[in-house]
């Protein structure tokens, strides 16, 4: 049995088509390209029915389903998706489209990458058989996929895991309403945003970073400056740390998980600071639960989300099967 994956990101469009192991038999990833509304649904209509000719061309059959991940809430009741980086995707109907372009036979699921990250490190990647896990994603934005007792936990509104606002600094600002306090301060963006707050701050600075203009002061180049030992580099990051494992230790502490799992592009260079995390973790959370998790880098890196689109499928096509 195979199905057919899509990971939905913000700039680019991920599609595989995975069989029963989770194993990749054909892959590809074309960018968005600045497409719109949609724009951005039909080129996700036109990949997919590629995979599927694809596959046809591969093994002489269809696929079973199509899982989707995509980069922001999905809501499931009306099968729609507000996606924040995708303009003109605000209620966006996906499982509609998808399922006009594709025929009624084959099943649509669709969800969040985040809640398909974790699907994806428990299948297999970093928390492998685990029924108790989070993953942390920490890049453009920061969200949480959280498996307990096997299912993932979406709430009522299908806005579950949205831990960029979570609130871990006082007194409020103005700044947190549009991304929450936790995403403002130690996302990708926002560890440039602390570092310019900072420099502002401190007019004798004059390392590195203070050369960059704004489009060049980027994450990447505050590890970098970190890693030359630079001053303001080291506080910006020294700061994240504390705020990541602060919100490591709240998740743990209210899902007493068996693993917590950070990805995204930060993590990547801030893979090396998980020890430190850890430690700050332990300092915050309820000391039974934090004892007995362990902290750990995704084993599937940027491909979490793909691999975990096509759990979904798997998922969904077991649920069919078990209810017929």
């Amino acid at each position: 049995m195979r199905v057919v994956a899509i990971d939905l990101g913000g700039t680019r469009l991920g599609t595989a088509v995975v069989d029963a192991s989770g194993d990749t038999v054909f892959r590809e990833s074309v960018p968005l390209e600045g497409r719109r509304g949609r724009e951005v649904g039909a080129l996700l209509a036109e990949r997919c029915t590629a995979a599927q000719a694809r596959l046809r061309e591969l093994a002489g059959g269809d696929a079973a389903a199509v899982g989707v991940a995509v980069p922001g809430i999905y809501r499931a009741g009306r099968g729609t998706v507000w996606a924040p980086n995708i303009p003109g995707w605000d209620d966006y109907p996906l499982r509609e489209e998808l399922r006009d372009a594709l025929g009624r036979g084959i099943p649509v699921v669709v969800d969040s990458d985040r809640a398909a990250s974790i699907l994806g490190e428990s299948w297999r990647g970093a928390a492998h058989g685990a029924r108790n896990a989070i993953f942390l994603t920490v890049g453009t934005g920061i969200g949480a996929g959280i498996l307990a007792d096997g299912r993932v936990l979406r709430g009522q509104g299908d806005i579950a895991g949205a831990i960029g606002w979570l609130a871990l600094d006082r007194p409020f600002r103005d700044e947190y309403a549009s991304c929450g306090c936790f995403e403002y301060h130690a996302s990708a963006p926002g560890l440039a945003r602390v570092a310019r707050e900072r420099m502002e701050a401190d007019p004798g600075y004059s390392g590195e970073l203070r050369t960059l203009v704004d489009a060049e002061l980027t994450a990447e180049r505050i590890f970098d400056a970190h890693d030359r030992g630079d001053g303001l580099a080291r506080e910006v990051i020294d700061a994240a740390i504390g705020y990541w494992g602060m919100a490591a230790a709240n998740l743990v502490s209210l899902f007493n998980p068996e693993v917590v799992v950070f990805g995204g592009g930060v993590f990547g260079p801030a893979t090396r600071f998980l020890p430190r995390i850890e430690a700050e973790a332990r300092r915050w959370a309820q000391p039974i639960a934090i004892g007995r998790a362990r902290f750990v880098a995704s084993a599937l890196g940027a491909d979490a989300a793909l691999v975990g689109a096509g759990r979904l499928a798997m998922l969904d096509l077991r649920i069919a099967a078990e209810s017929a």
